[in-house]
């Protein structure tokens, strides 16, 4: 959907330092080799979360020592808690990154792809999709307004930018209520893609239980909400 996605986490670097989540021998310490464990710490969290980090995987992932990441980190939780504000600034990046795309095709054509691409991300980082999908439904208030807000709001404003892009082409009525109507979407768009994301979800959501096609879903989303917002066509 966009070209390759490059992470600006020297920025991130020095506002953790400040934190007292990351030492200052990690932020001195030679590019290729600090790309090297965050690549590290990003690899392993998208896969086993980041409530899950194994230092010592992280270590091997990086081509350091065990000791090393002490050196940059202090403590696990010191690592923890870099790890989490790390991933999370990462997927806002990268979901900031897409929005520029999310105007650019028919509201009733992006919709299901912003769907998939969510569904996509969580195949690709799954240990954070699991991570954020427990802060999410479980109401964790350490992980509330660090991870899930965040990473929220970009979603909302994108859909809130897609109605807006509806309505200046003519598509959707200039009456609506964007912000309201950009929450609605934005909540049932969640719903969706968390029904077909997490298998926990399925006994309550039922979205493709017995064989229902996701394409059905799909095609039944879009003719609900463009028949309710789209402009009528003059005779």
């Amino acid at each position: 959907m966009s070209d390759e996605f490059v992470f600006d986490y020297l920025p991130v670097i020095f506002e953790l330092e400040k934190k007292g989540l990351v030492t200052r021998t990690f932020r001195r310490l030679d590019p290729d080799r600090q790309q090297a464990v965050i690549n590290a710490i990003l690899d392993e969290a998208g896969e086993s979360g980041p409530q899950d980090l194994n230092i010592k995987k992280v270590a091997s992932r990086a081509g350091v020592s065990t000791g090393s990441l002490y050196q940059y980190f202090n403590n696990r939780d010191g690592l923890l808690s870099f790890a989490t504000e790390l991933v999370t600034r990462f997927t806002v990046q990268l979901f900031e990154a897409y929005r520029p795309y999310m105007t650019q095709a028919p509201l009733e054509q992006i919709l299901p792809m912003y769907i998939s691409e969510g569904i996509n991300w969580s195949k690709d980082q799954i240990g954070f999709a699991r991570f954020f999908g427990a802060a999410a439904y479980h109401g964790d208030p350490r992980y509330g307004e660090t991870v899930v807000r965040p990473i929220a709001s970009v979603l909302r404003q994108m859909v809130e930018e897609m109605l807006a892009a509806a309505v200046k082409n003519g598509v959707v009525r200039k009456d609506i209520d964007i912000e309201a109507v950009g929450r609605i979407l934005h909540t049932v768009t969640i719903a969706i893609g968390d029904g077909l994301i997490f298998p926990q979800l399925m006994n309550y959501y039922q979205l493709t239980e017995g064989g229902m096609p996701v394409e059905r879903i799909y095609t039944a989303l879009i003719d609900l909400i463009m028949h309710g917002i789209m402009e009528e066509k003059k005779s």
